[in-house]
């Protein structure tokens, strides 16, 4: 396994991947925002509208999970915008393809991440995921704090019920 970072022009050029990688995890049930149908174009807009120009505007920072050399993972640090906060940023789309879970992808992508919003000047990280889930014990493992769940949050990626978010924060040293 690798981690590795991509600026707007990588990740331009592994768009197919990417979005392949988040196609998979909605299509497996991953609550990131997304419901289904959620076709590979629908993924692939996603990225070009919300991620590239973060990415080329440095509002955003990206790290990918190489498994043999292709992308099975992805993570994403998006810098608080506000004046006042410039020591925080929210972790999103944690993406582990559900064919490269188990793997300790998501760990890794977690530990590179905070490495990375040290090494940006970012002391405390947020995040959110689905109350339950796998991903919230990977949090919980990482010494992630939980704020709280909302209940009926989100609606399911089936479209079949409410789901509720656990919120989490991270202070780091």
């Amino acid at each position: 396994m690798i981690i590795e970072e991509l600026d707007s022009v990588a990740a331009e050029h592994e768009l197919p991947v990417l979005a392949e990688v988040m196609q998979a995890c909605v299509e497996g049930g991953a609550s990131v925002n997304f419901v289904l149908p959620f076709s590979q174009a629908d993924s692939e807009a996603w990225w070009r509208r919300a991620v590239l120009p973060a990415l080329a505007s440095g509002e955003r920072r990206l790290l990918v999970a190489r498994v043999e050399g292709r992308i099975r993972g992805t993570v994403q640090l998006a810098f608080a915008p506000q004046p006042n906060q410039p020591h925080r940023a929210e972790v999103t789309k944690l993406l582990v393809h559900p064919e490269a879970r188990r793997l300790g992808l998501g760990r890794a992508l977690m530990t590179r991440l905070e490495a990375m919003a040290r090494e940006a000047g970012r002391s405390l990280l947020l995040l959110d995921t689905v109350e339950g889930s796998a991903a919230q014990r990977l949090y919980e493992s990482l010494g992630w704090t939980a704020l709280g769940v909302v209940p009926g949050f989100a609606l399911s990626t089936d479209r079949s019920r409410l789901e509720g978010s656990a919120f989490f924060w991270k202070q780091l040293a």
